[in-house]
C-alpha cells in the first residue's frame, strides 16, 4: 500500500523524486517501530496511540519537533489517501495537533547584496534579461513566488506603470512598476517576442514555456549564492528583505501589507523586528547621549 501511495504522489500529484522519496522513508520507518514496538506489522491498520506512541520516542531520541511534524504529515498525508480510496473509513490522525515549534528567523539580503545581484547578471541573451527581470519584479513588489509564476502577459499595464497580482484565495491587487524594472520588462518583451512570440503568462522558460517553482529557487540561489553568504536564497528572502527594507526606509505598516497582499497586519508585522533593529541602530548612532 505504501507503494502505491509512493506512486501516487509522484504521478498524479506530480511531487519531486527528493520529496516522494521522503515521504516513502517517513512511512517505512514508522512500519519498523510499529512492527518492533506495536506487533503491527501493517501500518494500514495502525492506531493513533501507535502513532503516538513513535511521537513520544522520536522525541526521547533528540529528534527535533519541526522533524517530528514533518514525519507525522508525511502519515497523514498517507491515511488521508488511504481514506480516499476508501482503504480505511476514519483518519487516525485526524484529532492530532502538531508539535510546537519555535519560529524561524528570517534574515532578510541586504541592500547591497540585492543591488550587487541585480547589477551583476549579464543581459547575455534571453535568460540573462529573464533572470534579472524576475529578480526585479520580485525585490520591487515582494511578491510570493507563485504569483510571480502566475504573472500573464495581460497582468502588464505599461501605461498606467502597473501590475496585476493574483494572490492566495484568487484575491487580486495591484502593484507598482518601478521605472528601471519597466525599462528591463520592455527589454524582455521584446526579445520574448523574437525568441518564442506571444506567450499567455509573462516570464517563460528557456523553451518558452510556463515557469515552475523549482526553477524560480534555482535562478535565485546561483545568483545570491555570488553574493550573499547567508544560509538561506530563496524567493521568499527577497520578498522579506522587500518588507523590510521598506520598513526601514519609512513606509508605514499598512501600505506594506497592502504591497504584500496579507489580509491582516498580524502577517506583516513579523517583518518589523529587523525595521526595529535598524531603528534601534540608528538611535544608538544619533542620540547625544548615547554616547556618555
Amino acid at each position: 500500500m505504501v507503494e502505491r501511495f509512493i506512486d501516487y504522489i509522484s504521478l498524479e500529484k506530480q511531487y519531486s523524486k527528493h520529496t516522494a522519496l521522503a515521504y516513502k522513508k517517513d512511512l517505512e520507518t514508522f512500519q519498523v517501530f510499529s512492527n518492533s514496538e506495536c506487533g503491527t506489522s501493517d501500518i494500514v491498520k495502525s492506531s493513533y496511540g501507535e502513532i503516538r506512541s513513535w511521537i513520544v520516542a522520536l522525541v526521547n531520541e533528540g529528534v527535533s519537533n519541526r522533524t517530528v511534524n514533518r514525519k507525522i504529515s508525511s502519515l497523514n498525508s498517507f491515511y488521508k489517501y488511504l481514506q480516499r480510496i476508501e482503504e480505511i473509513e476514519a483518519n487516525p490522525l485526524s484529532g492530532h495537533k502538531a508539535l510546537k515549534v519555535a519560529k524561524r528567523l528570517q534574515v532578510p539580503f541586504s541592500e547591497n547584496e540585492v543591488v550587487s545581484v541585480i547589477e551583476g547578471i549579464e543581459l547575455d541573451g534571453f535568460a540573462g534579461v529573464r533572470d534579472k527581470l524576475l529578480v526585479e519584479l520580485l525585490y520591487s513588489t515582494g511578491m510570493r513566488r507563485e504569483e510571480l509564476i502566475g504573472l500573464k502577459q495581460t497582468s502588464v499595464d505599461i501605461h498606467n506603470n502597473t501590475l496585476k497580482v493574483l494572490g492566495k484565495r484568487n484575491k487580486e491587487r495591484y502593484v507598482p512598476l518601478l521605472q528601471s524594472v519597466k525599462k528591463t520588462l520592455l527589454d524582455y518583451l521584446e526579445i520574448k517576442e523574437q525568441e518564442f512570440g506571444t506567450t499567455e503568462y509573462l516570464l517563460v522558460s528557456n523553451k518558452g514555456n510556463k515557469l515552475y517553482g523549482t526553477l524560480v529557487y534555482r535562478i535565485i540561489k546561483l545568483y545570491f549564492s555570488r553574493e550573499s553568504t547567508k544560509v538561506k536564497k530563496s524567493p521568499h528572502v527577497i520578498r522579506h528583505s522587500f518588507a523590510t527594507h521598506m520598513l526601514n526606509e519609512g513606509a508605514d505598516l499598512n501600505s506594506v501589507k497592502e504591497l504584500l497582499g496579507h489580509s491582516s497586519l498580524a502577517s506583516t508585522q513579523i517583518y518589523t523586528h529587523t525595521s526595529l533593529d535598524h531603528l534601534k541602530e540608528v538611535y544608538n548612532q544619533a542620540h547625544p547621549r548615547s554616547k556618555k
